[in-house]
Order: structure tokens, then C-alpha cells, then sequence
């Protein structure tokens, strides 16, 4: 968990800066969980968070579910490896289609070596004290713009979804022993190759996008901004959400 200082996280190493994120992305997945309706609404209890009234769900499993998978995240941020996390939903078997994505770009946070995780940046930022305030501005835009969203089918499912950076030596977290499974085609970023790009400027530009990313129609909710703190939130839904055999 992140140092606080009162309400303000202090953000003097980017262990602190992760610390802080996977705070706030937990308080998210729950949010998110209770606007879309994917679990019934009387079994969230009402929480407080960043001095803001929070949903958290009630169940034993969905909340260890959460837990891990943030921890999870975590491990992986810790390397400097993600460039963006994604709470997807999924349309109920047969489909199982990506429906919507509520997607948190953390593409411009520090990229530091390991050994100096506890290290204290440079420019020696003053704790964040601004921080809680944009926490509480995002989960309340997340909570309206969710709730106008259309309605979801009955019966979704959902899961977390990481992004690695587009950087050598990165390498994917997949292998017996790690949580991490690989996500549909339809969720990567391939490389384009000379045989499935139209130019060598195309093969220059890097990689063509999965079906399901960038979604059908894309609704930015806030980008967040404080020392090296610095992420991007916005939702996007899938074009199999608006065909009308999901619905």
C-alpha cells in the first residue's frame, strides 16, 4: 500500500508511485463492477476510500479475485513493464465478445531500474497532495459516465487485461508458474510483418491493432496528473456490443 501523509500519498519513489496506482485501481474494478450492474447492486456494501464513499463488493471470492489480480499488476509494473491495464467485459457464452473496456494508460509513467525502486527521485516531489482530490473527481466521472453507458446483457463476465510496453527487453509474464495467461487475439498488438502490412512504412510505423482494441465508440473519462504520478483513463465499447444479436 502507498505511505500517506494524512490523505496525501507520498510519492517519493516509483514503488510509491505503483503503491498508489494499485490503490486506486483496485477502488476502480469494484466501481466499475457496480455501475455496469456485472454483480447484483445489494451485494456491494458502501465503503469509504481517498474520504470518498466507495462500492465494494461483499463476496469473499470476488474480492480475493481483485486483490490478486491487482497484486499481479503490480509485480509487473514494478518492472517497468506495462503500458496500460484494461478491465474488459465480456458478452456471455457463445459470444464471450469484448463488449467494453475500461482501459488506464499508465504509458508515461517513470521507467526506473530495479535497484532503485526505493529510491527517491531526483527532483525530490513534495507528497501529493492533490492526488486524493483527482482520485475522487475520476471514480465520481467513472461512476456517471458508467451508469449513462447502455445496458450490458445479462450475465457478463470480466477480466483484467495488462499491456506490455512496446520496448526491447520486455517480455511477456506467461509460463507455469505466474498467473498470467495470454489474452485473445482480438485483445494484442501484433508486430506487423512485411507480408501482412502494405508498405515498409507500415512494417516502420510497428503494430496493427487487435479487432477489439480501440474499440467502436471510445469516451475519455480523465487523465490524472501529479509528480511522477501521470495516467489516462477512458472507456471503450466494442462494436459486438452494438450488433444487435448481443443485445
Amino acid at each position: 500500500m502507498a505511505t500517506y501523509n494524512g490523505e496525501a500519498p507520498i510519492l517519493d519513489t516509483y514503488q510509491a508511485v505503483v503503491s498508489a496506482f494499485s490503490d486506486f485501481l483496485t477502488v476502480a474494478i469494484h466501481t466499475i463492477l457496480y455501475e455496469r450492474d456485472i454483480y447484483p447492486r445489494p451485494s456491494f456494501l458502501t465503503a469509504r476510500k481517498f474520504n470518498y464513499p466507495v462500492r465494494q463488493s461483499r463476496h469473499p471470492k470476488v474480492c480475493k479475485w481483485i486483490q490478486d489480480a491487482v497484486a499481479a499488476v503490480e509485480v509487473e509494473m514494478l518492472k517497468c513493464a506495462l503500458s496500460a491495464v484494461s478491465l474488459v467485459i465480456h458478452a456471455p457464452p457463445p459470444s464471450s465478445a469484448a463488449l467494453e473496456r475500461f482501459l488506464f494508460s499508465t504509458a508515461a509513467f517513470p521507467s526506473v531500474p530495479s535497484s532503485e525502486l526505493l529510491t527517491s527521485f531526483a527532483d525530490n516531489p513534495p507528497p501529493a497532495t492533490d492526488l486524493p482530490e483527482q482520485f475522487r473527481a475520476t471514480l465520481a466521472r467513472l461512476s456517471t459516465l458508467s451508469s449513462s453507458l447502455s445496458p450490458l446483457p445479462s450475465d457478463c463476465s470480466f477480466t483484467l487485461v495488462a499491456e506490455l510496453r512496446d520496448e526491447g527487453g520486455v517480455q511477456p509474464p506467461l509460463g507455469p508458474n505466474t498467473p498470467w495467461i495470454a489474452a485473445e487475439p482480438g485483445l494484442q498488438k501484433q508486430r506487423k510483418t512485411r507480408d501482412d502490412a502494405q508498405d515498409e512504412n507500415e512494417v516502420a510505423r510497428g503494430t496493427k491493432m487487435g479487432k477489439d482494441l480501440g474499440g467502436f465508440k471510445t469516451t475519455p473519462v480523465r487523465s490524472l496528473e501529479s509528480g511522477a504520478f501521470a495516467m489516462e483513463l477512458w472507456i471503450e465499447e466494442g462494436k459486438a456490443k452494438f450488433e444487435e444479436h448481443i443485445s
